[in-house]
C-alpha cells in the first residue's frame, strides 16, 4: 500500500520554536495545494508540474475557480507510483505508457502486467550488478581492515606518477 504523508499546520506562536512534523491524515475532499502535494509526496513543485506537462498523470489535476491546482488523494498516490518507478530506473516514456494504459481503463491489464514485469526484470538485473560491485567493495574493506590491524597498511599499493618511478613492495590487489 502506498503511503501519502500528511502535514500538520504550524503550531500557534507559543510553540513556534518547535518544528512541524509530518502527521498521518487523509487528504481533504477539496484536495490540497501544489505546495502541500509536494510535501506529502516528497517531490518538488517543479516535478509535479513536469509530471503534468509530460502526461505522466492518469487524470487531469483539478483546479480552483482561480486556476490553482488542487491535488486529490488519487493524484498523490499516482505521483508516488511515478516517483518509485522513476527511482527504480523506469524511463519517462515507460511511465507515460503505463499512465496511458491506466487512464484508458479496463481491458489492457495484460499489457500493464507485461510492462511491470519487464521493468522488474530490469531492476533485478541492476540489483545483481550492484551486488557484484558491492562484493568488490567488501573485499577492499576486508583488505584495508586486515592491513590496518596487522600494522602494514603503509604497504598497500597506491597509484603513483610513472615519471616518479614505481613504488616497490606494494600489494597490487589492495588499492
Amino acid at each position: 500500500m502506498l503511503e501519502i504523508k500528511s502535514y500538520q499546520a504550524p503550531a500557534p506562536a507559543s510553540d513556534a520554536a518547535e518544528p512541524t512534523k509530518a502527521q498521518p491524515g487523509a487528504v481533504p475532499a477539496e484536495g490540497v495545494t501544489i505546495a502541500d502535494a509536494a510535501r506529502r509526496t516528497g517531490v518538488s513543485v517543479h516535478t509535479l508540474r513536469y509530471y503534468e506537462r509530460a502526461n505522466l498523470v492518469v487524470s487531469p489535476v483539478d483546479r480552483t475557480s482561480g486556476g490553482r491546482r488542487r491535488y486529490r488523494e488519487l493524484d498523490l498516490k499516482w505521483i508516488v507510483i511515478c516517483t518509485k518507478l522513476r527511482a527504480t530506473g523506469m524511463p519517462i516514456r515507460g511511465i507515460r505508457r503505463y499512465a496511458e494504459l491506466v487512464a484508458a481503463g479496463p481491458g489492457n491489464e495484460a499489457e500493464r502486467l507485461a510492462l511491470m514485469e519487464a521493468h522488474r526484470a530490469d531492476v533485478l538485473a541492476k540489483l545483481a550488478e550492484v551486488q557484484e560491485n558491492l562484493k568488490l567493495i567488501d573485499r577492499k574493506i576486508d583488505i584495508y581492515r586486515g592491513s590496518l590491524a596487522a600494522g602494514d597498511a603503509d604497504r598497500l599499493w597506491a597509484p603513483v606518477d610513472d615519471t616518479a618511478g614505481r613504488r616497490q613492495g606494494g600489494n597490487a590487489n589492495a588499492g
